[in-house]
């Protein structure tokens, strides 16, 4: 449910629209802009230092296997995006993953079943 809800979330920012319900709620994404101690801006930094030349196509703030992370979404010029994971406490990358435009087609398909 949280890579759908990331995907949902990463297609909104995407198409730069702001949704009045997402699926973290204004007051929980409060919550957690107040337990992160790295900020969206140093995170970014940290992501696209694993991406060299990469450019951030969207970011979140979310709760993962309950761990407070950042999550970007970076294409470069290679099919496909990478997602970089940042511990939004520690400033530690959690994960580097590449997704295929295959991938990205199935996480897509799901949406619109959703």
């Amino acid at each position: 449910m949280k890579r759908l809800n990331l995907a949902v979330l990463s297609l909104v920012t995407a198409l730069g629209v702001t949704p009045l319900l997402a699926a973290n709620t204004s007051s929980e994404q409060a919550k957690m802009q107040k337990e992160a101690k790295v900020t969206m801006a140093h995170a970014r930094e940290i992501a696209l230092k694993k991406v060299p030349g990469g450019k951030i196509d969207s970011a979140e703030l979310e709760r993962e296997h309950g761990k407070l992370i950042y999550s970007f979404d970076i294409k470069t010029g290679k099919p496909g995006v990478t997602e970089v994971q940042v511990n939004a406490i520690t400033g530690a990358v959690v994960s580097v993953t590449h997704e295929t435009p295959a991938h990205e087609a199935a996480e897509k398909k799901m949406e619109a079943k959703h």
